[in-house]
């Protein structure tokens, strides 16, 4: 019988330290750096430290988008995310013109 408690003991242990390995690595990483734009109305904007996966809305649309991240930034023409449109790799910008990008998305 203590064999069996000391084999739960032991299932228990390992359940709670994968549960929490599993937590660790599902868990929410950000782009390091800042992307900036300028919207079609003229106005500078920043996003820092980005979460990964998560969708921005670049207000008005984005005519230059300077990605100061460590991160792919992936830019769409729809406000959802929904619409690739460009790739901007760590460290690179771009100009835009009809059509502009107007959400982004990292990782």
């Amino acid at each position: 019988m203590r064999l069996l408690e000391h084999f739960g003991r032991i299932t228990l242990t390992v359940g709670v330290a994968l549960t929490l390995g599993v937590t660790c690595v599902t868990s929410a990483q950000a782009a390091t750096g800042t992307l900036t734009y300028v919207s079609v109305t003229g106005d500078d904007f920043t996003l820092s430290d980005p979460e990964n996966g998560e969708c921005y809305l670049l207000l008005h649309g984005a005519t230059w988008v300077d990605n100061g991240t460590d991160t792919l930034a992936q830019l769409y023409g729809d406000r959802g995310c929904e619409e690739p449109m460009a790739s901007l790799p760590p460290g690179t910008a771009g100009d835009f013109g009809p059509p502009v990008p107007h959400s982004v998305r990292f990782g």
